[in-house]
């Protein structure tokens, strides 16, 4: 150890980091001290060190986690600066997006919804063609059309009816910048092979409550508010919504899709 070794304390002033923040840092790896007495346990950094730890605070500053900033304590400075911007285009992309929902919903607050024919049918047990995929909002469109289009085209080569409804169901909520698992079916009849990623399987007979959704609300975000409408309809109801909601298309009435939930019966 040399003159040039500080003690934590000073240290931690001269880059502006507390001994709480020297403490986790030196437990993850990031900024081990230099030389730790072992008689007093006093931990002492060298002048060489600044620089990295002025470096974590900047990044700290930026509410990066600590696995982040190990990352990119090891690259280049360009190409942290890099990674950085990116990061920088990520947030302002997220920002913007839940903008876009915020402004949604207090649209939503702000003025009444169109009416809707919320309802109950049962449906028969049915088989379907499926394929299940995590998407984000932003690649649900073509993720649909196409899982639509392979599975129409497999139901036609096994010599089976392929006009069947197509049904649209979220395992989990989908967002723009969040990915949900979403499953693709296409009811059938007759015997049919999975191939591929295409799977079979049979929905149960069940009892449903949906609503057609009205023109002007069927994209995100405004088609949240028609979700939240059939929600609030089925505690009502005094029901219980007893597996994830699911589109189908065509709708009723029609729209271009109805929104279901399986309720109990």
């Amino acid at each position: 150890m040399t003159r040039s070794h500080l003690l934590a304390g000073r240290f931690g002033a001269a880059t502006r980091l507390s001994p709480k923040a020297l403490r986790l840092y030196a437990e993850q790896g990031l900024l081990v001290p230099a030389h730790t007495d072992p008689q007093t346990g006093y931990r002492y950094y060298a002048a060489e060190q600044t620089p990295r730890a002025r470096l974590i605070a900047r990044l700290r500053q930026l509410g990066l986690p600590v696995l982040r900033i190990a990352a990119l304590l090891e690259l280049s400075p360009q190409a942290r600066t890099i990674e950085l911007r990116t990061w920088l285009e990520a947030q302002n992309q997220r920002l913007a997006d839940h903008a876009e929902l915020v402004e949604a919903m207090a649209r939503q607050d702000e003025a009444a919804l169109p009416a809707l024919t919320i309802a109950l049918r049962d449906v028969a047990a049915t088989k379907i063609v499926s394929r299940r995929r995590l998407v984000t909002v932003v690649d649900l469109d073509a993720y649909m059309a196409e899982a639509e289009a392979d599975i129409r085209a497999h139901l036609a080569a096994s010599g089976l009816a392929h006009d069947g409804l197509m049904s649209v169901h979220h395992h989990d909520f989908t967002t723009r910048d969040n990915e949900g698992p979403v499953e693709v079916a296409i009811a059938c009849e007759g015997p049919v092979e999975p191939i591929g990623d295409l799977l079979i399987r049979l929905l149960p007979g069940r009892r449903e409550a949906f609503v057609p959704v009205p023109a002007g609300h069927e994209n995100f975000p405004l088609v949240l508010s028609i979700y939240e409408a059939l929600e609030a309809w089925i505690d009502r109801q005094g029901l219980i919504a007893i597996d994830s909601p699911y589109e189908i298309y065509p709708g009723s009435a029609a729209a271009d899709f109805d929104i279901a939930y399986p309720v109990n019966s």
